[in-house]
């Protein structure tokens, strides 16, 4: 082990190491050197992080690194460093601020230097930079400021937005780390040694902050390392998963799953045909359950993006995916069946009549209580499927089918709908169903009123047989009198 760190210590500089540590003079007798990990007993230490000075009293503003010669300014960058892993209370505004504005300032020039590339960073630089990022940004987040479990998530236009009182240096480090990451001038093979698994959970961690502006920098570096680190695509893909299961079958509560779905959302646009099999089953085991969860609100619009790629990619996955959203369709959610039949109209649009014609019929009997809900919103989303042209024509194909399923419904609401604008939309379909095939449309009423007729007599023979009852009881009451008396 030893001479494997001696011929590391001793390794020919590359071209990316265009900045070589200094060996330490006099001038600079504040500085420890001690980097553990490259020992090597003929050739100086570089400066390190571990020996971040732990006083915030003590920081003093550096040059500026375009300031300082070239042989010194691989010193100049660790002290940098060190600076901005001093953390501070922002909560208080008037504590260490001079401190806290050398802080952000030192922050702002890393990164104009790193957007830039006027200072090329070798490895142990590299090393150092995401050693300091991962001290400010992998931290403790605050609790929760109301819980999701159990309940229906509120309107996030609504709520009260939390926002971070350290979010104007957490931006700066964020926005350090997103440079580096796209920077051309970052090698992977070396970033990989430092963005590795262990930092991808962490930042995956970070996803829960209930900070938007957090999240919104999180989504992007995170898609940013999908697509330039391709050794850690299948490794982001399973921990996305296993935060999703987390969040169906357990606590219901995450606050970045709307983002984790816009980043698969790319991914999923990106898959190559044929489609493999790890991503179906993501599809069937991840995604569909999604729908479960009373929250869905709040990240509905980017799941109903990714259900619709899959289709988009693979046409016949169409049935699996109508037959895993009606088996999470809501009884009591009026809100959430809105949704749904939203979702499913975007589904159909993309549907081929073959695969249509395998999910119709429990399709339209979902379909045709929507259309019969008290709730005027729902019934009226589920009447709007007759607007979309794609899906009416899949209608009329297989109208002999269909009609059937759904002529009770239409009929009962022009009959006893309670708001007119259902039965106005309502008697619209009826008078579609009737051009497209009249012969049809009377066959079903002929049986619709059949079925009404049957339905009257059941009604009168239930009524008399309650009244025979209650003679009977009202008999057997006088009999019990009249034995007493």
């Amino acid at each position: 082990m030893f001479n494997k760190i001696m011929k590391r210590g001793q390794r020919k500089p590359s071209k990316s190491e265009a900045i070589e540590p200094p060996i330490p003079t006099s001038s600079t007798p504040n500085v420890t050197v001690n980097h553990a990990s490259r020992l090597a007993a003929a050739s100086p230490q570089p400066v390190t992080l571990a020996t971040v000075p732990q006083n915030p009293g003590t920081v003093e503003a550096l040059p500026m690194l375009r300031d300082v010669p070239l042989s010194e300014r691989h010193v100049v960058f660790i002290k940098k460093l060190q600076i901005c892993c001093f953390l501070y209370d922002f909560s208080d505004t008037m504590k260490h601020v001079r401190q806290k504005e050398i802080k952000r300032q030192t922050v702002a020039e890393l990164v104009d230097m790193v957007q830039s590339g006027s200072c090329k960073m070798n490895e142990i630089m590299q090393e150092e930079l995401i050693k300091m990022i991962s001290v400010n940004i992998f931290r403790c987040l605050p609790p929760a400021s109301h819980e999701n479990t159990g309940s229906e998530a509120g309107d996030p236009e609504e709520d009260e937005m939390f926002m971070d009182p350290s979010w104007p240096h957490l931006q700066l480090v964020y926005e350090l780390l997103l440079r580096y990451v796209v920077s051309s001038e970052t090698d992977t093979k070396i970033a990989k040694r430092y963005l590795d698994h262990s930092f991808v959970l962490k930042l995956l961690d970070l996803f829960d902050s209930e900070d938007m502006r957090e999240r919104e920098y999180l989504k992007t570096i995170l898609h940013r390392i999908y697509g330039r680190f391709m050794v850690h695509r299948p490794f982001i893909r399973n921990a996305i998963n296993n935060i999703f299961y987390q969040f169906m079958f357990e606590t219901e509560r995450y606050s970045g799953i709307a983002e984790l779905l816009e980043i698969l959302g790319s991914i999923i646009n990106g898959f190559a045909l044929p489609m493999k099999e790890e991503h179906k089953l993501f599809l069937v085991r991840a995604l569909i359950p999604l729908h479960k969860p009373k929250c869905i609100a709040s990240y509905h619009q980017q799941l109903s993006y990714c259900i619709t790629q899959f289709v988009e990619k693979d046409y016949r996955l169409a049935d699996t995916v109508i037959r895993g959203v009606l088996k999470y369709w809501p009884i009591t959610n009026c809100g959430k069946e809105v949704l749904f039949l939203g979702e499913l109209e975007e589904i159909l649009e993309v549907t081929q009549s073959a695969e249509f014609q395998r999910c119709m019929v429990p399709l339209f009997r979902k379909i045709a209580r929507s259309l019969n809900s008290s709730h005027f919103q729902v019934a009226e989303r589920a009447l709007f499927w007759w607007n979309n042209e794609h899906i009416v024509a899949l209608i009329a194909e297989n109208r002999h089918v269909i009609l059937p399923v759904i002529f009770d419904a239409l009929e009962k609401n022009i009959r006893g709908h309670w708001n007119q604008a259902i039965i106005g939309l309502s008697s619209n379909v009826r008078r579609m169903f009737l051009e497209m095939d009249a012969e049809l449309f009377e066959e079903c009423q002929r049986q619709h009123e059949e079925r009404e007729g049957r339905a009257g007599q059941l009604e009168e023979q239930r009524v008399l047989t309650w009244k025979r009852l209650e003679e009977a009881a009202a008999q057997f009451t006088d009999d019990d009198k009249m034995d007493f008396a």
